[in-house]
């Protein structure tokens, strides 16, 4: 995997780049939507392509891992193959599924213990054993496993948990450097920075994983409870040491304000399951602000869902779609996560724009209130 650093905004940390990996190129900034199960949720592949507009797709390592299982997936020549999508594909470790099983989780030095959600039955990660079900799922980007603290953890336990995390990873790249691509084409493996909310931690986190010398980084254990203001504060303080020609990470972040104001910090890509998930809730995200499609206020307005939108969205109005929630209809979920994913992609693709003009920040700052409003 390479990256093509392209573009920097003169008044921020905000850049543009190309991630090229053997399924295809990645223009940055990114975001990533979310396919847990090997799908991404009511939204098929072609949809995903031509409407969404999606360079890539994320697994989930803990999911796939217990269904459709690993015997499967090496049968069919791994994750790509399976599903039929042929462009880049991150997995996660699943480290954080894991570590939120709580009650029915065991964590020690070997890995973490865990009991199925699906049928109870008892399992167990190690850095070594991920790395492999890494392999044989075939992303193209794989995440290091690791310990996903709670964002309110006490200075001591963040200590502890930050040094599991650094052995584990220590243990991560040697069985990863071990092993090699099952499938014919190159894997990159990304480290995590971990450390709560507590500067020092995150320092050491990042510096830590920078000598590593990735192919690329990952800021995770964020948005998990803290206050927003504490989470950009972190995106600050690590993006100072992580290498810049290599890109940035941020897991599972976040709302469109927090995707905008992490690339005024220099992240390059995101994932969130937000806009499918509150899609399915009939909350629609759009620039003048979000719309819950329930409400009686559309009823009768017979204007698009989104006049500058994709395709889906400027042949359904708002009124049938309310209707569609309404009724139940799954065709409801069906168009609002499209709608999302497709704003989330627009929202990137404009900030890459207005980066490359060079007016990103004054961009950011005259939509960034409205995107936060309920119309």
């Amino acid at each position: 995997m390479t990256f093509e650093l392209q573009c920097t905004d003169p008044a921020s940390d905000a850049r543009t780049g190309i991630i090229t990996t053997d399924h295809g190129q990645i223009k940055t900034p990114i975001f990533m939507p979310v396919g847990t199960a090997g799908t991404v949720k009511g939204v098929h592949f072609a949809e995903l392509v031509n409407q969404v507009k999606a360079q890539i797709i994320l697994g989930n390592t803990y999911h796939l891992y217990l269904r459709p299982g690993l015997d499967v997936l090496k049968s069919a020549g791994g994750l790509h193959k399976f599903n039929g999508w042929n462009r880049p594909i991150l997995t996660d470790s699943g480290g954080f599924q894991v570590f939120s099983l709580t009650g029915i989780r065991k964590l020690k030095e070997e890995g973490c213990e865990f009991r199925s959600h699906i049928d109870g039955s008892k399992h167990i990660f190690t850095p070594e054993n991920v790395m492999d079900t890494e392999r044989i799922i075939g992303a193209d980007i794989i995440m290091a496993f690791d310990e996903c603290p709670p964002g309110d953890s006490e200075y001591a336990y963040a200590k502890r948990s930050l040094g599991l995390t650094q052995r584990w990873l220590d243990r991560c790249f040697k069985r990863f450097n071990e092993t090699e691509p099952l499938y014919g084409y190159n894997q990159s493996l990304f480290p995590i920075v971990q450390g709560c909310t507590y500067k020092d931690l995150r320092q050491e986190a990042a510096k830590f994983v920078a000598d590593k010398g990735a192919d690329g980084n990952a800021i995770g254990g964020l948005a998990v409870g803290e206050p927003t203001e504490v989470m950009y504060e972190m995106i600050e303080v690590v993006n100072d040491i992580l290498p810049k020609d290599k890109p940035r990470y941020l897991m599972g972040v976040g709302t469109p304000q927090n995707i905008l104001e992490g690339i005024e910090r220099g992240v390059d890509m995101f994932d969130c399951v937000m806009p499918t998930r509150n899609g399915r809730n009939a909350m629609l995200f759009t620039y003048e602000g979000t719309m819950n499609m329930r409400n009686k206020k559309w009823e009768k307005d017979f204007s698009p869902v989104d006049a500058e939108g994709c395709e889906i969205d400027v042949i359904t109005s708002k009124a049938y779609l309310h209707h569609l929630f309404k009724a139940n209809e799954l065709l409801a979920l069906q168009i609002a996560s499209i709608h999302n994913i497709a704003f989330y992609l627009r929202l990137v693709t404009d900030a890459r724009e207005h980066i490359e003009k060079g007016d990103f920040t004054q961009w950011k700052a005259s939509i960034i209130e409205q995107l936060g409003r309920r119309i």
